[in-house]
């Protein structure tokens, strides 16, 4: 993610902080600060705001850890004013596994709340009420945070931890299609809900209700997507008509090549092998930096994954999603015979629902997406 900056790398996975972060800390200094609050008061609620943080990061290694022990890869954790974001590589194969890893979250948060607790026992000798009350002690109102955390992701809507595990057990009976439509339709049905309430209460549940909303769509819309390219070869889809650059070639080519067409990423080639991608957000920085004179072999990346013609596209689709590489070559042998970019997927999908009949809906009991 852009504007972001790594600041640990915890049991392997690279923690990152969003500068809009930074943003939210500045907001806390200077509303303190402007009414009046002693420094140290201000200083204090920075602390806690970071304290809160650091138990979403543990929140989502509670995520990565578990999928981890499925065999899925987490590529880095980042956070944001909103909250903690978790790349896995992919989704569980299992429903019983992606329960597991969404409800590794939740309970490391109520692991952190019953540690509290227990802590305000023993040190105050009695059973502490709980609840948000300003004036009360950081330990408490950060016990009360963590089993705000859990509850809310439990709530069943995508995108929380609720949604998926709603889906996951209902994936045990039913298509996994099918149960992510019911579990998004339910996501979308409680945003209703959220938007309805906070227009009369709370706005912040409106803020709440829009983030829900499209959550639940992305992940109907990219389940159905998925299940949509089963059974499909990667040949169906490539793009075939395609232009390429030599290593020695300047920089110019490519903008010459960007500015006559619609091809916005180029196969890189050496004496007729493959060896990289020019990006267009690689070209865009290069120009900025050396102008048009430089090679496309000093900027091109060497990192990419390639695509055989004969692989199914579910998969490959899979590969594209999780790259750093924005296209995916394909190849027959070792001669390049097409591109895959996410736009040309979407766009075959699209002709392909439309020449089906009944309006371009995808059939239910799709292959199940890893």
């Amino acid at each position: 993610m852009r504007w972001s900056w790594r600041i640990a790398t915890i049991a392997g996975i690279p923690i990152y902080v969003h500068g809009t972060f930074l943003v939210l800390i500045g907001f806390i200094l200077f509303s303190g600060v402007a009414g009046g609050r002693a420094l140290g008061a201000v200083i204090a609620s920075v602390l806690f705001v970071l304290a809160i943080f650091f138990s979403i990061v543990l929140h989502e290694l509670g995520h990565a850890l578990t999928a981890r022990r499925f065999g899925i890869r987490t590529r880095d954790i980042t956070l944001l004013p909103i909250g903690g974001l978790a790349r896995l590589e992919r989704m569980p194969d299992e429903p019983r596994q992606e329960l597991w890893v969404a409800l590794a979250g939740p309970a490391v948060n109520l692991a952190i709340a019953a540690g509290c607790y227990l802590a305000l026992v023993l040190t105050q000798g009695v059973l502490p009420t709980l609840a948000f009350d300003p004036s009360a002690g950081a330990v408490e109102r950060f016990t009360v945070v963590n089993l705000s955390l859990a509850v809310f992701n439990m709530v069943p809507a995508f995108p929380m931890d609720g949604g998926r595990m709603l889906r996951a057990l209902l994936a045990e009976r039913l298509d996994y299609v099918r149960a992510t439509e019911i579990a998004a339709n339910i996501g979308q049905g409680l945003a209703l809900l959220f938007g309805f309430l906070g227009l009369f209460s709370n706005p912040f549940l409106v803020f709440i209700a829009l983030f829900v909303w499209m959550g639940a769509s992305a992940e109907a819309s990219m389940v159905s997507l998925r299940s949509a390219l089963a059974g499909i070869p990667v040949s169906r889809a490539m793009v075939t008509d395609f232009r390429v650059l030599e290593a020695g070639s300047p920089l110019q080519e490519a903008v010459d090549l960007v500015l006559a067409g619609s091809q916005r990423d180029f196969p890189v080639i050496d004496r007729g092998m493959l060896i990289g991608v020019l990006t267009r957000d690689a070209l865009m920085a290069a120009l900025g930096e050396r102008g048009s004179a430089g090679a496309v072999s000093e900027v091109m990346t060497r990192e990419f994954e390639v695509a055989d013609g004969r692989e199914m596209l579910e998969s490959a689709f899979k590969r594209l999603e999780s790259g750093a590489c924005p296209v995916l070559p394909v190849l027959d042998g070792e001669r390049l015979v097409g591109l895959l970019t996410s736009d040309n997927v979407g766009e075959y999908v699209m002709i392909r629902g439309a020449l089906r009949p009944g309006g371009g809906r995808p059939r239910r009991g799709g292959a199940r997406p890893a």
